[in-house]
């Protein structure tokens, strides 16, 4: 890429030294799709590499995130292809430019865990998250199994990922995913006035800043994502995950088999 590009649905601009970034796929709750990771992946490194880009902004609508990866493509994978959901995620959880994200309405999923990478996060007052992998049949990804325990604690680390129910902003500011919510009317503008103030400061101190304060936990940030996408990739072939996912997509009650993992 060469330039920034906005696709159906995913919408790019550039302007004042932020680059935004909306996710837009209202029909489909925002499901991100391999193709909108792609996108996301593409406008993100140009900005590494473009010395008028300064501050990365990430949002939805003020009532909408994201519900997630689009289930439709997981029971399609094919394990052997380079995911471009992990590639999304090393690329924020690398980005050496800070990154605002404001979350208006739901954030599902991968929703949740991209938030462990940001810099800034901050929340509407309605929204609602969710770590849902477990009732999924599959694992933690996005190196939340690493990152969200250092921030949230390891109980209540257990009680999102194993349990896997929705939760609203007050646990997920007790939890560190975010840093403050407000009402939904104002969570698009609040963001956009973050971004400013950021872009505004002197761009070497900014980087260097960031670059410190994540250096200490890079590695293994990165060694987590690799080892929870195998894993990950494992539970998708499983009995349990392929009947949850089918019983979805066919809206009826799973029939789920147990099996223990040998």
């Amino acid at each position: 890429m060469t330039k920034i590009e906005s696709t159906d649905h995913i919408r790019a601009n550039c302007k004042d030294g932020i680059l935004e970034l909306e996710i837009y796929r209202r029909d489909k709750k925002n499901a991100l799709t391999e193709a909108m990771y792609q996108s996301l992946t593409q406008n993100i490194q140009f900005a590494y590499i473009n010395q008028d880009i300064r501050v990365i902004y990430l949002h939805g609508q003020e009532d909408l995130f994201t519900s997630g990866n689009d289930l439709n493509e997981f029971v399609k994978f094919n394990p052997s292809e380079e995911s471009c959901a992990l590639q999304f995620l090393k690329t924020i959880a690398n980005c050496p430019l800070p990154i605002v994200v404001a979350v208006g309405g739901d954030a599902i999923g991968i929703g949740t865990t991209l938030l462990l990478h940001c810099d800034l996060v901050i929340a509407s007052t309605q929204s609602r998250f969710q770590l849902p992998f477990v009732n999924l049949g599959l694992c933690p990804e996005g190196a939340s199994s690493y990152l969200l325990p250092i921030q949230a604690g390891h109980k209540l680390s257990n009680e999102l990922l194993l349990l896997g129910n929705s939760f609203d902003a007050s646990v997920a500011h007790q939890a560190g995913l975010i840093n403050s919510s407000y009402p939904k009317e104002q969570i698009l503008q609040r963001g956009l006035e973050m971004c400013k103030q950021l872009a505004s400061k002197p761009y070497d101190s900014i980087m260097s800043t960031k670059r410190l304060l994540k250096q200490h936990h890079q590695k293994i940030t990165n060694d987590a994502l690799e080892t929870e996408f195998s894993e990950f990739l494992h539970l998708l072939q499983q009995p349990a995950a392929k009947e949850i996912l089918r019983a979805f997509l066919e809206k009826r009650a799973p029939n789920i088999p147990i099996s223990k993992l040998h």
